[in-house]
């Protein structure tokens, strides 16, 4: 018997990161900032152009510690933005030096950034029940107030669609659709 997934896990990188990791919860700091990133990255293409460089992106991105990234002077900017391993806008390399010192002051004022992320579903994730794909909405009230909260904090590249499919991909909603085997495996 065939394993129904969601219509967009179609390819060796979509599948597994569909089946393992796209909709589960996150609460690791250190992953929440490599999400954040990594949709940054993504905005105008595709997100298998992400998983394609995401192990490249973790070796030049300190793995994505917001401490040492914080710490990127420009000498370490041109150098990624020479770097083919990743996506060369200058615009989304120099965002995320600037959102990692973002990301520092939140999780000194909320003690985590998963404690002030997750404060917007009071801790629990949102379980839509979408029946396709094109069911599935590109932004939503929440992912606009995100977005404005964290522009208003010095965020860069995280406007509501790109905030929307980061709250996708940590788990925050869970819009899988209802028919994929995930959808219920997932709370």
């Amino acid at each position: 018997m065939k394993i129904k997934r969601c219509a967009w896990a179609v390819n060796e990188r979509s599948i597994p990161y569909h089946d393992e990791e796209w909709g589960v919860p996150v609460h690791d700091d250190r992953l929440l900032f490599e999400f954040l990133i990594l949709e940054g990255a993504q905005a105008g293409l595709s997100w298998d152009t992400v998983l394609k460089k995401r192990d490249h992106y973790r070796k030049v991105f300190a793995n994505f510690d917001p401490v040492k990234v914080a710490r990127f002077k420009l000498e370490k900017i041109e150098q990624l933005i020479l770097d083919p391993g990743i996506i060369r806008n200058r615009l989304k390399v120099e965002s995320a030096v600037s959102n990692a010192k973002a990301f520092l002051k939140i999780q000194k004022e909320f003690d985590s950034f998963d404690s002030f992320i997750w404060g917007f579903v009071e801790g629990k994730p949102i379980r839509n029940k979408w029946k396709s794909l094109k069911e599935i909405p590109a932004t939503t009230a929440l992912s606009d107030t995100i977005s404005k909260d964290l522009k208003k904090r010095g965020f860069r590249f995280v406007g509501s669609t790109i905030l929307y499919a980061f709250m996708q991909a940590v788990g925050m909603v869970n819009d899988h659709e209802t028919s994929c085997f995930r959808y219920k495996q997932i709370k």
